[in-house]
């Protein structure tokens, strides 16, 4: 069991979740990733939400530093991932990726956003840690 979000995070799952169905909605699937990230971030913006795209983090093993070993699509006000994809089938490897970007972050929660659906809910895969 997990210890419960905070009301931040809570928040922030909120607005993730109604800027993915606003997207999905205007936009509908079929086009590029990058599309939809602009237009994400555009959400964020309107908001006044902090966030980073593309953010670099380092992974360090037995006092090795390997730069740039990950990339996160979205972090939001450094407590929340979005990782966005457009692709036909979800994949199995994407939420071992979220997963593992969580515990390298410290952070505790998570979205994959697919938005190549006809409907957002079998796009949105919610991970908490």
């Amino acid at each position: 069991m997990y210890e419960p979000l905070s009301e931040r995070e809570n928040q922030l799952a909120t607005i993730v979740v109604d800027i993915a169905f606003s997207l999905n909605r205007a936009l509908g699937p079929g086009l590029l990733e990058s599309v939809y990230e602009s237009c994400f971030c555009y959400e964020l913006d309107q908001r006044n939400i902090p966030y980073q795209t593309q953010q670099l983090v380092p992974i360090e093993y037995k006092g090795l530093v390997v730069e740039a070993a990950l990339r996160l699509d979205i972090l939001i006000d450094e407590l929340l991932i979005v990782e966005l994809k457009a692709q036909d089938n979800h994949h199995p490897v994407w939420e071992a990726q979220l997963l593992s970007y969580l515990k390298l972050t410290g952070n505790r929660i998570g979205y994959i956003v697919n938005f190549h659906v006809p409907l957002m809910k079998e796009g949105l895969k919610r991970l908490i840690i």
